[in-house]
């Protein structure tokens, strides 16, 4: 099925890109969710003014959110965590540990599907990417270490205390 893309769809592509998805893909999600309409000649003559329109709109978006970028720059985050001798956790440190972490920092409120990351289950320095917008993803330095021992120099947010649910904001993806 032939797409024309209304919005940006993080893997697929940009606003006004014409993309070949599979039907169920097409009809079950990017239809109904009104990031995409199907790629028939009428919808093909806007393709340029939706392109536009995209560009303007990732442009204040970005501007807006260049200052949250910034705080999660200067940000990092430190975890103790139960080990065992190889450094191997007992348990994981997970996006939404991550996220309620830094809402409990810094204050700033990111979604748990915003986190690039696979569950840490290992000691030590980790980077992971916040994925902002398609064009602003910054790094953000995790660090977990042993519980009991002296931590990084990153403040420290215990993974107990952060078990508290935020309220998240609407996405402008």
């Amino acid at each position: 099925m032939k797409v024309l893309l209304i919005k940006d769809v993080y893997k697929l592509g940009r606003a006004g890109d014409l993309k070949r998805v599979a039907d169920g893909y097409g009809r079950n999600y990017l239809l109904p969710q009104g990031l995409a309409v199907l790629a028939t000649p009428g919808a093909l003559k806007q393709v340029e003014f939706i392109r536009s329109k995209a560009s303007e709109q990732r442009a204040v978006i970005n501007k807006e959110m260049g200052a949250v970028a910034e705080q999660l720059l200067k940000l990092s985050l430190a975890f103790p965590a139960r080990a065992g001798e190889t450094g191997k956790l007992y348990g994981s440190i997970t996006s939404q540990d991550v996220v309620d972490a830094i809402q409990s920092k810094s204050g700033i409120a990111v979604k748990r599907h915003q986190i690039d990351m696979q569950p840490l289950r290992m000691l030590g320095e980790h980077t992971i990417q916040i994925r902002l917008t398609m064009d602003l993803i910054p790094e953000l330095k995790v660090f977990v270490y042993r519980e009991g021992e002296a931590g990084p120099r990153a403040e420290t947010v215990k993974v107990d205390e952060v078990a508290t649910p935020i309220a998240e904001t609407p996405s402008e993806e």
